[in-house]
């Protein structure tokens, strides 16, 4: 069957209307059930037709018909009903599970949202702020045994706080400590929330080219004023000379300066997520070690440093070997030690010295990212000659040590030393400049100083001091970190002073004879507002009766 549904057009839609009838014969007036499957084709627009066929077929056999009518509403369109394709079946069947799904997608933007609140970032800086206070106050990296002393638990800090706080949640080694990590971790995802949330929009907005068109949005701009007889294009110029970056479009121009500081808190933002990757690294991935080697000996760097966290990965510097080839030290002039020298030498695994260099207080050592500081001396042993034999080495003990104020002392045994009441001469020493020498009942004997060749005989025993010994006390360690924890700084500090530069947009249409201007700055709102005044008394005034020719491409 073919139905011409618009007389008008010469195309001609074709209706299908394949049919299947079911008749009911239990009753005398049976009725006919017709099944439609239609279909209009037209190539001009979709066409909905409705309407209700009812079928009464009367027989003389059967029981009374029960009077009721069977309806049918078809629907005619003129396109073929829509394919069903897997994911609408797919979406049909899990149809259940399609709000969990949507839920899931928006996570995203409600983290994001979260993360990127302020309150929430103010409130992270503040907690780190505390937990680094609070690294400051407890002493860092001491045994279970030092805190098990200070923070007893029958008589806590506070009422509350005693050595299992520390432990359990690594107050002894806070800045590696899986809470103090955590916040930095946390602070850093608010960082980035808030950069791609709100500050890289910010920054897309301002790059365009915003021409108005409009003379009523150009004067609600914060600034906005009138020039009569004026020219579009003179304005450009002069803010050009203003270092505006300008640009003309037909009787329309855009000009701004000072982009960079929209760009400024994205630096920011990045700035402080180098410090943070460069602390964290330091804290969780270097290594630190300290060592007294008496003068002549050896050691190794990798049996001297210890990891300080999980990211710490030893180098091929850790099979470097260190020889301590002097110990010296620097006197004022009232004796007391002012400064005191190492002369190192790192030798590789061939036993070939690869460096030397000789290092002081302040002025350490660097090789391999690997850096050596001079931190303490010790005295390890006094060499002497007895009656002309030796020289023998006394080892020097430590007997009072208060800040710079050091005792060392050593005992030379006279006569049987297999006796229970042996006795001997003791020799003590402040520093290795001078020994003072005390004969067996206490007294004082006598000074000498090393390397003097100058001997004393006490008891009928000849002595000499050859040499005083001493031990250098250095610290070691590796700390990547550092670079990255400069970089950050350096780049907050420019990214700073970058964020302090104004944005400001400058709008003007050129309508008739007069030329309406409007603008709009982020900060330092009456420093602009006289400098627009001030430019735009410098706008030339056109006497005659016809403009200039505007430029119809944009240009800068």
């Amino acid at each position: 069957m073919a139905t011409l549904l618009n007389p008008t057009k010469t195309q001609t839609p074709f209706v299908s209307l394949p049919k299947t009838h079911f008749l009911d014969s239990s009753s005398s007036s049976s009725s006919l059930y017709s099944t439609f499957s239609l279909q209009i084709k037209s190539p001009f627009r979709r066409k909905t037709v409705s309407f209700n066929l009812t079928c009464k077929l009367k027989t003389s056999k059967g029981p009374k018909n029960d009077g009721k009518d069977i309806s049918k509403k078809i629907i005619l369109s003129d396109s073929g009903p829509p394919e069903i394709r897997n994911e609408e079946i797919q979406g049909e069947v899990n149809k259940s599970g399609g709000g969990v799904l949507v839920v899931v997608k928006r996570l995203p933007r409600r983290a994001l949202a979260v993360l990127s609140n302020l309150s929430l970032a103010i409130g992270e800086m503040f907690t780190i702020a505390g937990l680094m206070a609070v690294g400051t106050i407890i002493d860092q990296g001491e045994t279970p045994e030092f805190y098990f002393r200070k923070y007893p638990e029958d008589s806590p800090v506070l009422g509350f706080f005693t050595w299992k706080w520390v432990l359990t949640l690594g107050l002894d080694h806070m800045y590696s400590s899986p809470i103090f990590l955590g916040m930095l971790v946390l602070l850093a995802a608010s960082l980035m929330a808030c950069t791609y949330t709100t500050q890289i929009p910010i920054v897309k907005v301002a790059r365009r080219w915003n021409f108005i068109q409009s003379a009523d949005a150009i004067r609600k701009q914060e600034f906005s004023d009138t020039l009569p007889k004026a020219s579009v294009r003179d304005l450009g110029i002069l803010l050009m000379g203003a270092g505006y970056e300008v640009f003309l479009k037909g009787p329309s121009l855009y000009a701004f300066k000072g982009l960079a500081g929209r760009f400024a808190p994205i630096g920011v933002h990045l700035a402080m997520l180098l410090i943070m990757a460069g602390g964290t690294l330091s804290a969780a991935g270097s290594f630190r070690g300290s060592v007294t080697v008496p003068q002549g000996l050896n050691f190794v760097i990798g049996d001297v440093l210890g990891p300080s966290g999980f990211l710490s990965i030893p180098t091929e510097a850790f099979n470097t070997e260190v020889h301590v080839n002097r110990f010296y030290m620097d006197y004022y002039d009232s004796g007391e030690v002012s400064q005191f020298h190492t002369d190192l030498s790192l030798l590789d695994l061939n036993g070939k010295e690869v460096m030397r260099k000789t290092i002081s207080v302040n002025d350490p050592l660097r090789y391999g990212g690997i850096t050596m500081y001079q931190t303490d001396w010790s005295f390890s042993a006094l060499q002497i000659l007895k009656d002309d034999e030796g020289p023998f080495n006394l080892a020097m003990a430590p007997l009072k040590l208060n800040g710079d104020k050091k005792l060392f002392g050593t005992f030379l045994p006279v006569g049987d030393t297999n006796s229970p009441n042996v006795k001997g001469i003791s020799m003590l020493a402040r520093d290795l400049q001078s020994i003072v020498i005390y004969d067996q009942d206490g007294k004082f004997a006598g000074v000498r100083r090393p390397n003097s060749k100058l001997p004393i005989e006490i008891d009928g025993t000849k002595i000499e001091i050859v040499d005083a010994i001493g031990s250098t006390g250095l610290e070691l360690k590796t700390d990547p970190g550092v670079p990255i924890v400069y970089a950050g700084f350096g780049a907050l500090m420019l990214t700073t002073c970058i964020s302090y530069l104004s944005h400001a947009q400058v709008w003007a249409l050129q309508n008739g004879t007069e030329v309406i201007v409007g603008g709009k700055i982020n900060r330092g709102k009456d420093d602009f507002l006289e400098e627009m005044n001030q430019l735009l008394d410098q706008v030339p005034e056109i006497v005659k009766s016809s403009l200039s020719r505007q430029p119809d491409s944009a240009s800068g």
